[in-house]
């Protein structure tokens, strides 16, 4: 279920997060990548990927939204407000925004997808789910049937959603967390890694699973268990 458009593509971004962008949308999907673009206060390359690297402030110039449309590749940073920020500046300047479902996931005909979203390789997505817009899913997640994932999300890999749950806006779920079916996640909340949420959040919380301690057994006594 990839975005079909073929309009060429400018990224936002130029680190490990648009450089991944770059080699999915050339690789698995219609979309060419003509060039990368960045804030000009942060812009010391003019080249990445072997392709041109423009300030956003003069991008238009180059790489007009009347023939181009765009993708912000930035990562959670701010439970990901530093991505829909700029995704709203790039809607303003009047670019569209691109998706990506990799063809090496497991989707329906009815999934329903937001703008600026990235969905990696190995995900399930079963029927009658939602995702809202600037959704980032890594690699090998399940997303049971009917659920809802709000706004400027980000879901770590391996993470287990179960069905009915409704993910409240700029929320982030760790590697290998589990969420328990019919459960409401407010907006804003971070589940750590490795995490068990089987109740509904409140805005702002934060749930993180204990870090397993080190065993105080040399490695080598061990062995035999390997």
């Amino acid at each position: 279920m990839n975005d079909q458009s073929d309009r060429p593509l400018v990224i936002f971004g130029v680190g490990e997060m648009a450089e991944l962008a770059c080699y999915y949308f050339t690789h698995d999907s219609p979309r060419r990548v003509a060039a990368f673009t960045v804030d000009g206060s942060h812009l010391e390359e003019d080249r990445c990927m072997g392709l041109p690297v423009f300030a956003f402030e003069e991008i238009d110039a180059h790489c007009g939204p009347e023939e181009y449309d765009m993708f912000v590749a930035v990562g959670y940073a701010r439970l990901n407000k530093a991505r829909a920020q700029k995704c709203l500046e790039a809607r303003s300047r009047g670019y569209r925004l691109a998706s990506y479902v990799s063809s090496r996931s497991v989707t329906w005909p009815d999934l329903s997808i937001g703008e600026n979203c990235f969905i990696m390789e190995g995900n399930i997505i079963q029927p009658f789910v939602r995702i809202g817009n600037n959704v980032i899913i890594w690699c090998g997640s399940l997303i049971s049937h009917h659920v809802e994932i709000d706004d400027n999300c980000f879901i770590a890999a391996h993470a287990v959603i179960s069905g009915n749950v409704k993910i409240g806006a700029h929320s982030f779920i760790g590697v290998n967390a589990t969420l328990r079916d019919k459960i409401t996640l407010g907006e804003r909340t971070l589940i750590g890694a490795g995490a068990l949420v089987a109740a509904s959040t409140e805005e702002n919380t934060a749930y993180l699973a204990a870090i397993s301690p080190e065993a105080g057994i040399p490695s080598h006594r061990l062995q035999s268990l390997l």
